[in-house]
């Protein structure tokens, strides 16, 4: 049942790439790049995604914009299906659901103006006349803390913080409702971070905007969301909110990564648990709980065959219900 405060709610999403081989380069197999997630997102409130590299947070986000196909499961925009939406559905859905990428170099377009740019999205959805689309983009680079004369330049002529800001402006363009934040300051200098984690809060609070942050430094996940899920292999182990989850991680994973957050205190000592191992591969995962398998766990067995899922162990906190890597 949909909630009305729910503004993004999506149930045992899976995104299964095929593994071709052969002379006929016929599908042997699959990928399962995200494997039966659910999270639900309230309306003006900021939902933090973590996990190591190649879990599978940016192909989610990707698969909530349809930029890739989704294999199954259900994503739902202020309670109405999404995937399953036609031409015009879509259309609408994403002037209401933007996406703000992790490599601003990559993701804006060199040989175009930084007004082509942020215009582009306004001439496809017919939005004003010219003039009024031309006001439109000085007003947002001025949002984003850029003068308005910053539209007559190329991407190459700015630095990395600038051109984060100039894709905040091109994904705030159409007014939207949602933002998905795909490691939006990870290719930052560290001094440039919080300059850019900053504007996204100044904005978040002044149009109302919900966010889906994604990233894999627990540290500026904790600074800037409500609610945090931890992700491994495709699969969400733990959802708390963020107080609650570096107070009190129930998950073996989570822990882990907690324990790597360097503290800015020389006589603060912390005990890392380093993970050993590798990460498994998602074209043949384990048959039993994908953390446990990779340390080790002595009760790793007891995970085979077993359909693992969420638990609830407090207020609005969630745990993969696997005996290998909880303690309940």
């Amino acid at each position: 049942m949909s909630s009305p405060e729910n503004i993004l709610e999506i149930e045992d999403l899976r995104v299964h790439f095929p593994v071709r081989g052969g002379v006929f380069r016929r599908a042997i197999g699959s990928c399962k790049a995200v494997d039966g997630v659910s999270l639900k997102l309230k309306a003006g409130q900021t939902f933090g995604l973590v996990g190591e590299s190649g879990c599978g947070k940016s192909t989610l986000a990707k698969a909530v914009v349809r930029l890739v196909k989704p294999t199954g499961g259900s994503v739902k925009f202020r309670g109405k299906e999404m995937l399953g939406a036609d031409q015009s559905g879509l259309k609408a859905y994403r002037r209401a659901v933007q996406m703000v990428f992790q490599d601003p170099a990559e993701s804006l377009n060199s040989r175009h103006t930084v007004g082509t740019i942020i215009r582009e999205p306004l001439d496809v959805h017919e939005v004003g006349d010219k003039s009024e689309r031309i006001e439109r983009v000085s007003h947002l680079l001025e949002k984003v803390g850029l003068p308005a004369e910053s539209a007559s330049r190329y991407p190459f002529e700015f630095s990395g913080g600038q051109r984060q800001r100039i894709g905040i402006a091109r994904a705030l363009a159409l007014k939207p409702q949602l933002l998905l934040l795909d490691e939006p300051v990870s290719a930052l200098d560290v001094s440039v971070q919080s300059q850019v984690l900053n504007l996204l809060m100044d904005l978040q609070n002044e149009f109302g905007l919900s966010y889906l942050f994604i990233a894999h430094d627990l540290a500026v996940v904790k600074h800037v969301s409500d609610l945090i899920a931890v992700m491994y292999l495709g699969k969400i182990v733990e959802i708390a909110p963020a107080e609650e989850l570096y107070a009190n991680p129930r998950h073996a994973y989570t822990k882990a990564l907690i324990s790597a957050i360097p503290v800015p205190d020389p006589e603060v000592t912390r005990v890392r648990q380093v993970i050993p191992g590798d990460v498994p591969s998602p074209i043949d995962p384990p048959q039993g709980c994908a953390y446990g398998h990779r340390v080790s766990a002595p009760k790793y067995a007891e995970s085979v065959g077993k359909d693992l899922k969420m638990q609830k162990v407090g207020h609005n906190h969630w745990v993969m219900d696997c005996s290998c890597c909880v303690e309940l």
